[in-house]
């Protein structure tokens, strides 16, 4: 494994740092936000066809200058209209991209596919045999999904490489089952969302976690540091590639740096494991009508909404 790349499952890497088209840029054109990403060095580029943008993906693509080879694009699936297979839904990605493949195509919702998600994968594979996905994966799945995906039964001939959910400190011990599961089939986590307690959940129970290491940081370095820089190197800490996004130049090459930052001690990542343990919240979900198991309960989509759960762990959401 490189410096900025972790392996997969089916020996293909993927980078520690991605930049997202969804959220800020959810439904608008991207072309701008991800041509000033890769000229700034992202590699790995994170679209979906539900965010309605990936013409202009594409074009960032095809106008950077960047050769194919060095990129790292991901796609993700969203609910095929009525007779379409998922090689189809995917050849007309690839011909907005203006790609002939895409490194890791996703399954983004197991919720659209229930009942259905062992054809959709076998669909998957086929993709991956035909070298139109070089690697397959998941989003927001649950273990019930991998479960009725086909993991534990022996009919998957290739295992998703990747599972990608909102992951930050607020739902570090709620998902600790799905993160366990995950490796023991050696399934990648990436993070969206993972600056949530920064921007989305201001003063809660990490802040002075996350100043107290900026500052050690500082000291140790000599450079500047921002907490979300640690949020970051957490996330490294934990095996976990991270997802983001931004339409400010700075903040990208704020991101880039936090690559060349040292790794946090084990007590450090412990520190924020045990504070953010103590609140949870999830950014990007709909209010379930009743709670459930936050192992299994994930995110519906992979944009903010107009409100979010708030609620200590255990907790019904209409208490």
């Amino acid at each position: 494994m490189s410096q900025h790349s972790i392996k997969l499952n089916d020996g293909r890497e993927i980078p520690w740092l991605a930049f997202g088209t969804g959220t800020a840029l959810y439904t608008k054109d991207a072309e701008d936000a991800v041509t000033a990403a890769i000229r700034k060095g992202f590699v790995h580029l994170d679209g979906a066809q539900m965010y309605k943008n990936e013409d202009s993906l594409g074009k960032a693509i095809a106008t950077a200058g960047v050769p194919r080879e060095k990129l790292f694009v991901t796609t993700k699936l969203a609910q095929l209209s009525q007779g379409q297979t998922v090689r189809e839904s995917l050849l007309e990605s690839l011909k907005r991209l203006q790609l002939d493949h895409v490194d890791l195509f996703l399954i983004h919702m197991p919720t659209w596919y229930e009942g259905r998600l062992k054809d959709i994968w076998k669909q998957f594979e086929a993709l991956k045999e035909e070298g139109l996905a070089k690697s397959i994966g998941v989003s927001n799945f649950r273990i019930k999904d991998f479960q009725e995906l086909g993991l534990e039964d022996g009919s998957v001939r290739f295992p998703p490489a990747v599972n990608q959910l909102e992951y930050h400190p607020y739902v570090y011990k709620a998902s600790v089952p799905l993160i366990e599961y995950q490796r023991k089939h050696n399934i990648v986590t990436t993070s969206y969302g993972g600056l949530t307690p920064i921007f989305r959940k201001p003063g809660g129970p990490v802040d002075e976690t996350l100043e107290d290491i900026r500052k050690r940081l500082e000291k140790d370095t000599g450079k500047t540091v921002t907490q979300g820089q640690v949020l970051g190197l957490w996330l490294r800490a934990l095996g976990i590639p991270q997802i983001t996004t931004t339409t400010k130049e700075s903040r990208l090459q704020e991101y880039l740096d936090t690559l060349a930052l040292p790794d946090l001690t084990p007590e450090e990542v412990e520190a924020i494991n045990t504070n953010g343990s103590k609140l949870h919240y999830r950014a990007f979900v709909r209010v379930p009508i009743r709670y459930v198991d936050p192992s299994n309960a994930m995110p519906f989509f992979c944009r903010p909404l107009s409100w979010t759960i708030n609620t200590p762990l255990g907790q019904s959401a209409a208490e």
